[in-house]
């Protein structure tokens, strides 16, 4: 009698394991690619936000990948708010011959990031569907920026670097890390 109920409590542990649940495995984080742009002051890293801003970080990446940045300059330098570059022109009027949708709250896009210090953000004219390859990092934080232009990426090593930038310094390479 002790061998069936010991067999049937055995039977019993392994059908219960067999129809249990798989336990949960922990949520991969999505991929966030991460720039690495090489200047004349130094070496800045850059993390980019494709859930927030899939549009621009994908076109961001292909210009990456064609080279498109390597050996431009840095345009525009505000002390205390910005440094931009990105223009072929060298001057703020140039682009990649194409434009993008604007990645922000007042132009449809439920974008969250901020411009922070050390946020990237895609560089426009007054239409909000303007932008191309021009881009700035912020120097400080400048909320009034918040929700008009398409923060895609964060500074997350080399904040130091951009801040020693100015109007002619060089981005000589710009690639993805691996």
């Amino acid at each position: 009698m002790k061998t069936f109920w010991t067999r049937l409590a055995l039977a019993l542990l392994a059908w219960a394991a067999l129809a249990a649940p798989a336990p949960a495995r922990a949520a991969r984080p999505p991929h966030s690619p991460v720039v690495r742009m090489v200047t004349t002051k130094g070496v800045i890293l850059i993390k980019l936000f494709p859930r927030d801003a899939p549009i621009t970080c994908a076109n961001f990446e292909k210009l990456v990948r064609k080279g498109f940045y390597n050996g431009l300059t840095f345009h525009r330098y505000e002390p205390g708010f910005v440094i931009q570059g990105g223009d072929p022109n060298g001057n703020g009027s140039g682009g990649p011959g194409y434009t993008i949708k604007g990645e922000f709250r007042s132009n449809g896009v439920p974008n969250p990031l901020k411009h922070n210090t050390g946020a990237v953000a895609m560089a426009r004219t007054d239409d909000p569907n303007s932008a191309g390859s021009q881009f700035y990092i912020c120097l400080a934080p400048a909320p009034f920026l918040d929700d008009k232009y398409a923060v895609f990426g964060q500074v997350i090593k080399g904040q130091d670097v951009a801040e020693k930038l100015h109007k002619g310094d060089k981005m000589i390479r710009v690639t993805l890390t691996p």
